[in-house]
């Protein structure tokens, strides 16, 4: 583990300030299996269920591993049921957020009046719309304006939920994987993924569009930044002028992930227990959290959940750019016997297992609704 001395941070005012420096790496800049098909990594994880299924006599355990939310967070989860089971004491770790429906009424109508409930709670621009259901940051957008708010609200699928969530005071962003058993009073941290945003740096001569091809990662991820930011192509950064290509903290959107485990400390495993006695029902998966700076998240102060993830969370390090194809399947089969054997002692406990028709029909809605969602920024 780091001390908190030897860690030298991004300063203010910055991209990505509060963060380890990120190394530069001109050899390898994007893992070599970071963009592989999923299926690829999780034909293992599938042969090592059955086998688990076999050995329990139930293949459905990992379904009730968070008996509180639905499916324990598989697919088909809500944003909002999740975040609304943290009790009192709890909630002042998550950042404050409303939850609205998209209806038949006009995008200007719900826009003004999703502002009103904005101002209701307290909140103001700019705030971070994201859909109900969904995964992998598809469908978030920042909102600075009124303007934006009602593009987002007309772009939203009819009848579908979203979440108007404050804007987090800091940059830093990582994802925190924790587990606790349930007849354990004391959680385990088990991945610490550190999230950067992707960024160019201008040099007065050069297009935006030349500063991504020639970055040594971004220029791999073009085709991801180029339709982004197609109105801003041609523009001159000035020299030390920095540009984010990316808000979502989502590999799959170009985000950069590095792994954190280093900065896993007692202290901060300490907090998440507290949270999370607070917080019914909830025993694995990742917190998706933005924090004032390394030393503060180290010592379980100053960061905020944006979002807790259940049963199909990733351990998001394993995305770094340096780790090895075998630390990537034993991670991944760990994840999942772990969640089976949370899952076959919340059934002792009396947790009845869901039918695979019921993943089948949360998969299907959630996957039609993903195909409606607006663009991710």
């Amino acid at each position: 583990m780091s001390s908190p001395q030897d860690i030298r941070i991004i300063p203010a005012h910055q991209i990505n300030a509060g963060m380890p420096l990120l190394e530069k790496d001109p050899v390898r800049s994007v893992s070599p299996y970071e963009f592989l098909p999923t299926w690829f990594f999780y034909t293992p994880v599938v042969i090592q269920s059955l086998m688990q299924g076999l050995r329990h006599f139930d293949w459905a355990l990992p379904l009730i591993a968070n008996p509180s939310i639905k499916l324990s967070g598989m697919v088909g989860e809500s944003k909002h049921e999740i975040l609304s089971l943290a009790g009192s004491s709890s909630q002042r770790w998550i950042s404050p957020f409303i939850t609205l429906t998209k209806t038949d009424l006009s995008g200007k109508k719900q826009a003004e009046d999703a502002r009103s409930a904005l101002i209701q709670s307290d909140l103001d621009f700019p705030i971070v719309a994201k859909p109900d259901l969904g995964c992998r940051g598809v469908g978030v957008k920042l909102i600075n304006t009124q303007d934006q708010l009602e593009q987002y609200v007309e772009s939203f699928p009819n009848n579908a939920r979203f979440l108007l969530q404050e804007k987090a005071p800091y940059q830093a962003e990582a994802g925190v994987f924790y587990v606790r058993y349930p007849n354990k009073k004391q959680g385990e941290i088990i991945s610490i993924t550190l999230k950067y945003a992707p960024m160019v740096m201008g040099d007065g001569k050069s297009t935006l569009k030349q500063l991504i091809e020639n970055s040594p990662r971004a220029g791999q991820l073009s085709h991801l930044y180029l339709p982004r930011h197609e109105d801003k192509l041609d523009h001159v950064l000035a020299e030390g002028e920095e540009f984010q290509l990316a808000f979502a903290g989502s590999h799959s959107r170009g985000c950069i992930f590095r792994d954190g485990n280093q900065y896993i400390t007692r202290a901060l495993t300490e907090r998440l227990d507290e949270i999370f006695d607070d917080f019914d029902g909830f025993h694995f998966g990742r917190l998706d959290v933005k924090f004032k700076d390394m030393h503060s998240l180290m010592n379980g102060e100053d960061f905020t959940i944006l979002e807790v993830n259940g049963a199909s969370s990733e351990a998001g390090h394993i995305w770094d750019r340096n780790t090895p194809l075998r630390e990537i399947f034993s991670t991944l089969l760990l994840q999942y016997r772990i969640l089976f054997d949370i899952g076959a002692q919340q059934k002792q406990r009396g947790h009845k297992t869901p039918s695979f028709k019921s993943l089948f029909a949360a998969w299907q809605e959630e996957r039609r609704l993903v195909q409606q969602y607006p663009t991710t920024d």
